[in-house]
């Protein structure tokens, strides 16, 4: 499963340094507005612990790793829906992510340009809300129109949809996200249809300093998050990566902060692991002695259907799946004692796929 997230936010808060961070490019990040035109597209390893002790274990030759795309997305201003800036441009960008890693300035330095002048992350946030809100409302209008010109008779399901978009317009036009909207099932199953800008994940990524006014800023930030159901990353983005880091401990993401020597690396890790977490995926892995590899897989995703993510002649010869897990893996030391103490489970089809199970797939050509 290719995973594409995208970095967004205003001009100049730190998106392409980010990038360049967890994708080890080296874009330009300069100190001023639109230095991002056309999106970058890089990758970025998710670098998981359990793959490594596995493959320890298995003496493999070889360890693969999943891996993320991220999109440098052009900064938006305010008016981008109406084409202010590069804002055609950005939103159309934000349409082929699957989920928005937004970088929110959360520091002063007057020798850092900052489009407004000033700082205010939380109206920075709202700014980009607004404009992705008011692009939905647009494309709900046009979807409409289509839908009608496409009708020729009475269609229930056209008229269904159109049902869904006017209600997705009254939402949009109380100036608010389609994320807080009630939606029947069915409705929901429109919804994949529709690439609404304002139900794509989302992460917030606060771009930090070590001063104790960066640290109010994003106090306030955080707490505004929080009240609208979003969690955010803080993280030092300074164009020469020498400013004291801060994060988040991995059991409480929204109210630690610690100092330790690998910051930077855990602060990114934290990045990933959200992308994944936004889109509800998990990972599964393969191991022998030749390789040891992670799979990316949607979560409740039935084990025939993560033998097609391997290879789509697995699911056709599908026979059955052998199942270890990680902890008895780990815990026997391999596969022969885990069989020996008869943890070595096999099952059918309709197998739902735990998170770190390890899968040996029997199938016939």
């Amino acid at each position: 499963m290719s995973v594409k997230c995208g970095l967004v936010g205003l001009p100049n808060v730190g998106k392409s340094t980010l990038f360049n961070l967890l994708t080890k490019s080296d874009i330009p990040a300069e100190n001023y507005p639109f230095c991002t035109i056309h999106p970058n597209i890089g990758v970025s390893p998710v670098i998981d612990n359990r793959l490594l002790k596995i493959a320890k274990i298995a003496n493999s030759k070889k360890i693969i790793y999943t891996y993320i795309k991220f999109v440098d997305i052009a900064g938006l201003v305010k008016g981008a829906s109406k084409g202010e800036g590069l804002g055609n441009q950005f939103l159309s960008n934000i349409k082929e992510i699957d989920a928005i890693i937004h970088v929110v300035r959360c520091f002063e330095n007057k020798k850092v340009i900052h489009v407004h002048n000033f700082i205010d992350p939380i109206q920075d946030i709202e700014i980009i809300n607004m404009e992705l809100a008011f692009s939905d409302l647009d494309f709900c209008e046009k979807s409409i129109l289509r839908i009608k010109k496409q009708e020729k008779k009475n269609n229930y399901k056209h008229t269904k949809k159109i049902f869904f978009l006017k209600k997705c317009i009254q939402h949009l036009e109380k100036f608010s996200t389609l994320t807080n909207i009630n939606l029947n099932a069915e409705e929901k199953e429109y919804v994949k249809e529709f690439k609404f800008l304002t139900l794509k994940p989302t992460v917030y990524i606060a771009n930090i300093d070590s001063s104790s006014k960066s640290k109010d800023i994003y106090e306030r930030m955080k707490n505004y998050l929080k009240k609208e159901k979003f969690f955010s990353i803080p993280i030092s983005l300074d164009k020469n990566l020498n400013i004291e880091n801060k994060e988040f401990l991995p059991n409480n993401l929204e109210d630690n902060i610690i100092n330790s020597s690998n910051q930077k690396k855990n602060s990114l890790n934290q990045i990933v692991e959200a992308s994944l977490n936004l889109l509800n995926l998990h990972t599964f892995f393969t191991v022998g002695p030749k390789e040891s590899r992670a799979w990316n897989i949607k979560k409740n995703t039935t084990v025939v259907n993560a033998a097609k993510k391997i290879h789509s002649d697995l699911k056709k010869g599908f026979i059955r799946a052998q199942v270890m897990s990680y902890f008895d893996f780990l815990r026997y030391k391999g596969e022969k004692n885990v069989k020996s103490a008869g943890k070595f489970r096999s099952e059918g089809k309709n197998y739902i796929v735990n998170d770190a199970d390890i899968l040996q797939i029997l199938f016939k050509v």
